[in-house]
């Protein structure tokens, strides 16, 4: 990795700092029914938060977990969720930047989108993930735009690559895995929620991107990881036979495992039934 690539790897890392406080607030606030768009203040005593303690991970340890008017304790959820999202944002970058090479200026730009891609699917993760996690709800304002944001990401690095089959294999998958989830809701209506189905296209477009490989891996380890934490958490008495576990953060985990493995096992596979 030369010098540049080191300095954008850093540079999205900080980056995804600033995003992840974001979205705290978006965890927060869109379940609830807040607008984005009001000024930041304490829950417990509604005082203003000045934006220097806004300042990702630094602000909350500056005030040492505790609101500066009030006292109240502020969750360390919040700088945990801004040092994941640029840890995972400065990733995303390295594993693009080091395993694509651009030869020229369009694969440059496209490059470029494509990662822009991964990042919005990063942080959609992490807040659904955390939405799902406490409201079992996948709000449609989160995925459904989701499909517009990848699709138009998609379709613009395809133009300046000419990677048209990655596009393809994108809108394949898309479909795909939404039919698949949708007919399992209908088979069984109460295992599978509505907002599951809309995020499996999302899902679906970013693995068939990277692969088919992806695609096969990504959607049989959300299965794979549920199965075995729905497992878990019966053996140890926390949860019953009919109890509802959201399945969203298992797709997302699903999801990111075909992306970063799926290619490498699916291959694998193959060439363990073929020989090569």
């Amino acid at each position: 990795m030369t010098p540049l690539e080191l300095f954008l790897v850093v540079l999205v890392g900080v980056f995804g700092l600033v995003i992840g406080s974001f979205l705290n607030v978006v965890v927060y606030r869109v379940p609830a029914g807040i607008p984005l768009s009001r000024e930041s203040r304490c829950p417990q005593c509604d005082s203003a938060i000045k934006p220097w303690h806004n300042v990702p991970v630094a602000g909350w340890l500056a005030l040492r977990g505790r609101c500066a008017a009030c006292g109240e304790s502020i969750p360390a959820r919040y700088p945990l969720v801004e040092a994941f999202t640029g840890i995972a944002f400065a990733v995303i970058a390295w594993a693009f930047l080091a395993t694509t090479a651009a030869a020229s200026v369009r694969e440059s730009w496209a490059l470029g989108l494509v990662i822009v891609a991964f990042l919005y699917f990063v942080a959609i993760s992490i807040a659904l993930t955390l939405i799902d996690l406490e409201t079992h709800r996948l709000p449609d304002v989160i995925v459904l735009p989701s499909y517009v944001v990848g699709l138009v990401l998609f379709a613009g690095a395809a133009w300046l690559s000419g990677e048209w089959d990655a596009l393809l294999r994108g809108g394949v998958g898309m479909i795909a895995l939404y039919v698949f989830y949708f007919v399992l809701r209908l088979v069984r209506p109460g295992g599978m929620g509505g907002g599951d189905v809309k995020l499996a296209g999302v899902v679906g477009l970013y693995l068939g991107w990277v692969g088919w490989g992806a695609l096969a891996v990504g959607a049989f380890a959300a299965f794979l990881v549920g199965g075995v934490v729905g497992i878990a958490l019966i053996a140890t008495r926390r949860a019953g036979r009919k109890t509802a576990i959201p399945f969203g953060p298992f797709m997302l985990i699903g999801a990111w495992t075909g992306v970063f493995a799926g290619e490498a096992l699916g291959h694998a596979y193959t060439s363990l039934y073929s020989g090569t």
